[in-house]
């Protein structure tokens, strides 16, 4: 079969490998080594929507590589139908996780052969396109006024509900879910803004919803699909422009979208697209990450494939002023520091994590770090040697990387590693407070359940880990993304149950901040996976 163009009728959302000898099952002809890889054309597209789902985040839309290696057809068939299999049933150490227990064995002999053909072209999206998804469902004219609740809402949290689309509000008083709304498939962040009380979700089907969590209960009030595949979003909080504009990065097609943040109407579409820092024109160039900068009218948007951190000035969007400043390749995700001017992102391909000064506008440093950074949301805290620092847990290897980021009152020890913890496996997340003695990071991404179901807290005077907590030994779960409460007494843990049948036995741990004991569990969560508490969003507590 040739395989036809575009994402077709996939439910929005992110695959992976394969190919070898022949297999017949269930019907299902597979192609032999060195012969042409054939899929039936019901089997391509249930692998095309896999791919989507699943793979495309780290692999990219057109297979040629970024976070996770090129998937090229070229680079494919070299490892064999058999091999492929095995990468993608258990994963690998260096960050690649299992999918044994989200994909059956049919599907993954599927996916083994589906990404040894020629990748689909995915398809383009206008701005008029946006404005036909374009949806209100209650007029701004009709917000309420004050909280219709009594509810304190500054300490819930928002979490992600990954596959079921939805966004559960728990409030953090009472452990109880206020209200499940429906959003956009696999969100992968929310911004706020800049009072707490409007968040916009990103869902990587390229589907931006708006909650008023205000409401009784909070709804979503307005939402728009401004790409196929996405995954960042941010809010203008600067000066007269405060809460007048939302922007939505797109991982395909490659551009970002600036909308009315009052009524979600898309107002502008710019291409990514581009030459990199190496001088290679670049198709595929995603938007990974877009962070709001509270000392000017501007965004950062960090265009993962190019190398770049564009700095998007807002004040005149019809006039669009765009500063391009280069640093290394594969830019991820980032967080700033507590001054809230240098930002700090992950180039994880490169091992490097880059800084930039968001006042002025121009690269700083980069730090080694270890294998592939990946920060989360950060951490920043102080060490009694290197003074104000920051961390990173790492995909690539089992390790947490320390550097100080105080150049005024700490220049020597400024953007550079100051030092090291060594874990059991690779990390997403890395999370610490102000009140806490401890910072705590995950073990997502390694393969073994008893390293990717735990959790490490370390002592930041004394950089010694001092318990790995085994968060849930469901068999069909990972321990993930760390948050604290509104006051710092608390850290919220999620058990992402992933296996079909499943979704509905996530639930969340939270554990007492200065003790390290547990104290309760919320269950009946889909898939739970990033939470943000409203307070420290819009506080900036890292």
């Amino acid at each position: 079969m040739k395989p036809n163009t575009g994402f077709g009728t996939v439910k929005w959302a992110v695959g992976l490998f394969g190919m070898s000898v022949c297999f017949f099952l269930s019907g299902t002809v597979y192609a032999a080594d060195k012969a042409e890889p054939t899929l039936t054309e019901a089997q391509f597209e249930q692998a095309k929507g896999l791919y989507f789902q699943r793979c495309a985040g780290c692999h990219g839309a057109l297979r040629k590589g970024a976070t996770g290696k090129s998937l090229e057809p070229k680079k494919t068939r070299k490892k064999g139908q058999k091999r492929l299999e095995k990468i993608i049933a258990l994963g690998t150490e260096k960050g690649m996780n299992n999918f044994d227990d989200i994909f059956t064995k049919e599907e993954i002999k599927i996916m083994a052969t589906y990404i040894q053909m020629e990748p689909p072209v995915p398809a383009e999206m206008s701005l008029s396109l946006m404005k036909e998804r374009w949806k209100t469902h209650i007029p701004p004219e009709d917000y309420p006024t004050k909280p219709e609740h009594s509810l304190n809402w500054e300490n819930f949290f928002l979490v992600i509900l990954r596959d079921e689309g939805k966004i559960g509000i728990i409030d953090g008083d009472t452990k109880e879910v206020v209200v499940k709304v429906d959003t956009g498939y696999a969100i992968h962040v929310l911004k706020e803004s800049s009072d707490g009380r409007f968040w916009f979700t990103q869902g990587r089907d390229g589907k931006m919803s708006k909650i008023d969590l205000w409401m009784n209960p909070p709804k979503v009030v307005a939402d728009v699909q401004v790409a196929y595949d996405a995954r960042d979003v941010a809010v203008s909080h600067y000066g007269e422009w405060k809460d007048k504009y939302v922007i939505g990065g797109a991982y395909w097609p490659p551009h970002f979208v600036i909308l009315d943040a009052k009524t979600m109407e898309p107002l502008k579409v710019v291409s990514t697209r581009g030459v990199n820092v190496d001088g290679e024109y670049v198709n595929e160039a995603r938007v990974a990450a877009i962070y709001n900068t509270p000392h000017a009218p501007t965004w950062i948007v960090a265009i993962k494939e190019l190398g770049q951190l564009w700095q998007v000035d807002y004040s005149d969007i019809d006039n669009l002023r765009i500063e391009q400043i280069d640093s290394h390749k594969f830019l991820h995700d980032g967080f700033f520091d507590p001054t809230q001017r240098y930002f700090q992102i992950a180039a994880n391909a490169s091992n490097r994590m880059e800084i930039m000064d968001s006042v002025e506008r121009k690269f700083v440093a980069s730090i080694e770090t270890g294998k592939m950074p990946h920060p989360g949301p950060g951490a920043n805290w102080i060490d009694p040697e290197c003074g104000p620092v920051a961390g990173t847990t790492h995909l690539g290897e089992g390790k947490i990387t320390v550097w100080g980021n105080d150049p005024k009152d700490h220049a020597d020890k400024a953007w550079k590693v100051c030092y090291s913890i060594e874990t059991d496996g690779p990390g997403l997340f890395i999370r610490t407070h102000p009140k806490s003695d401890y910072v705590w990071a995950d073990q997502t991404k390694h393969p073994e359940p008893e390293v990717q179901q735990s959790v490490v807290v370390f002592d930041k005077k004394t950089r010694e880990i001092v318990k790995v907590i085994r968060v849930t030994e469901f068999p069909k779960a990972v321990a993930v993304h760390q948050e604290f409460n509104k006051d710092g007494t608390e850290v919220w843990v999620s058990v992402w149950a992933r296996g079909e049948g499943d979704r509905a036995k996530g639930e969340i741990v939270i554990y007492d901040a200065k003790t390290l004991e547990e104290k309760a569990r919320i269950k009946g969560l889909e898939t739970p996976t990033g939470k943000f508490n409203v307070y420290n969003r819009v506080h900036h507590v890292t």
